[in-house]
């Protein structure tokens, strides 16, 4: 058996598909005491009472814990249970989630030490000053700043099975120029980026282990164009097959530089998250959000006809300003825009961001538990808000899923108003299932069907034929069911190639990069 780490880094992850990020970077920067620490990660899938027996077990003098919207309430549970069992074990918080508000927060009250910011440096000095029985003077920890130039890259803590088998996170820069009042990464000015001669071997060294999935978690990552030329060209000069590259990008500002750039990768190899959130200018006035929407619907047509891009484009539902029928009108504009995917968000009064500021005005009521999503506000009573909670929900499982690409190509493309048709199919499945999560594909199939042959009044024999398509695209092809055959008289149509890959695993809400 391994000796007992003096340092134990650890997390509580989303799912074990995300390896955290910022505890590698707590790692790499642990100096002289790196040697003495050991990262062991969890998921909020296991029971509290079985991490904290692995915890204890490891027998550490400090436990690093990183807290977060998906992990607090875990995480409390957690750390109650730790110091009942041992009084003495120094447990130390960090994270976005301690990071704000840190007085409200049993959990700040209940752990010995909590650092807020980024902590890549001011943990270990924590660390250095603990285990030479220095004990620091307050209780709350604010952490300084980093700079790049300070900071070792901790791209090489990647084990050979995160880079097989989990979502490596990269970063070129951090923060965000941007204040959009409901985002964490507006508190986060300035922009500082890494130095590409740092950067660039950790991503080649990560390309010959074998990594082909990189997520950068850049709030801006075509902000500074001259480096998002050089990041793109780095990965056509190593480009292997079947590597795939996330990036989030500024709506508005795509200059024939990146434009010409993109246009090189495979179909499906760039996804790129576009960051809409509202179209409505009251909406966007209140949030301090900052878009040229004209320029935007250019640069999806680009990326639509000229690219290969996988775009992947954001609403919010719950904006201060924003009600039901404008809410509607972006969405249908948006979908005109033709993204393969439209993540349609709740939105989330995240601790520390200055969106509260008008919780009066607009009766803005937050759940008070994670992950805070807005209940109701001034134009969205709370049954309106719980309809387009489920058209949420209803729109992932069938819009963005690719279950259904050609069934929704023949039913919404041609139709002025797909939010309200959609919204109807929301309405509809609801009033039928009682629920919105744990719906197999094979139930929820045939419903659709139902849906549009009875009250869309969609012909039958057409409607199969799409379906099937979009069975048979991704599965070997089989029988189709009796509800389905019985409508395709003229024969199972052919199925089409594949042309480009999903981007799978990394189809992920940004607030999961840790």
């Amino acid at each position: 058996m391994p000796p007992s780490p003096t340092i134990l880094l650890t997390t509580l992850n989303a799912s074990y598909l995300h390896a955290a990020f910022g505890l590698r970077y707590l790692h790499a920067n642990l100096g002289n005491l790196q040697e003495q620490a050991e990262i062991v990660e969890f998921t909020i899938k296991q029971r509290p009472l079985e991490i904290v027996e692995a915890i204890l077990r490891r027998n550490p003098r400090i436990v690093g814990l990183g807290v977060y919207i998906w992990n607090a309430e875990q995480s409390l549970t957690i750390v109650r249970m730790l110091k009942q069992l041992r009084p003495e074990l120094c447990i130390v918080l960090g994270g976005p989630e301690v990071s704000f508000e840190t007085e409200q927060q049993e959990i700040v009250q209940q752990a010995d030490f909590t650092i807020t910011g980024e902590a890549d440096l001011a943990f270990a000095e924590f660390c250095q000053q603990w285990l030479k029985g220095e004990r620091p003077p307050q209780k709350i920890i604010p952490a300084s700043l980093p700079h790049f130039g300070q900071l070792v890259l901790p791209y090489g803590f990647y084990s050979d099975e995160d880079i097989a088998r989990r979502v490596v996170y990269v970063e070129a820069s951090r923060g965000c120029p941007f204040t959009c009042e409901f985002c964490l990464s507006s508190l986060d000015i300035p922009v500082r980026a890494v130095p590409l001669e740092r950067l660039l071997p950790e991503l080649e060294s990560l390309i010959q282990r074998g990594l082909r999935q990189f997520k950068f978690v850049d709030r801006t990552f075509n902000l500074n164009i001259n480096t998002g030329r050089q990041l793109l060209q780095f990965f056509l000069d190593h480009w292997v097959d079947g590597m795939f590259l996330h990036f989030e990008m500024i709506p508005d500002r795509l200059p024939e530089g990146l434009r010409e750039m993109l246009a090189k990768f495979p179909p499906g190899a760039i996804q790129l998250e576009v960051g809409i959130q509202t179209f409505q200018e009251l909406a966007s006035q209140n949030i301090s959000r900052r878009n040229n929407h004209m320029r935007t619907e250019e640069n999806f047509a680009y990326l639509r006809t000229s690219t290969g891009v996988h775009l992947h484009a954001d609403l919010i539902v719950g904006l201060p300003g924003e009600g039901m029928e404008s809410f509607g009108a972006g969405f249908d504009r948006l979908h005109r825009m033709r993204p393969q995917e439209i993540q349609v968000g709740m939105l989330k009064r995240l601790r520390g961001t200055p969106i509260i500021r008008h919780d009066a005005a607009y009766a803005m009521l937050y759940a008070a538990e994670p992950p805070y999503e807005i209940l109701q506000n001034k134009d969205l009573p709370f049954p309106e808000m719980q309809r387009l909670r489920r058209f949420a929900k209803f729109w992932d499982l069938i819009g963005n899923s690719g279950n259904f690409r050609d069934t929704l190509a023949l039913w919404l493309d041609s139709s002025p108003t797909p939010f309200l048709h959609f919204l109807s199919l929301s309405d509809w499945l609801h009033a039928q299932l009682g629920a919105t999560d744990g719906i197999a594909l094979q139930r929820l199939s045939p419903l659709v069907f139902q849906f549009l042959t009875e009250q869309a009044h969609l012909p039958p024999t057409p409607l199969a034929r799409a379906l099937w398509r979009d069975y048979t695209r991704t599965r070997t092809p089989d029988q189709p069911p009796a509800w389905l055959a019985q409508h395709l008289s003229a024969g199972v149509p052919s199925t089409p190639p594949i042309t480009s890959p999903s981007p799978g695993k990394l189809r992920q809400h940004r607030h999961l990069a840790q």
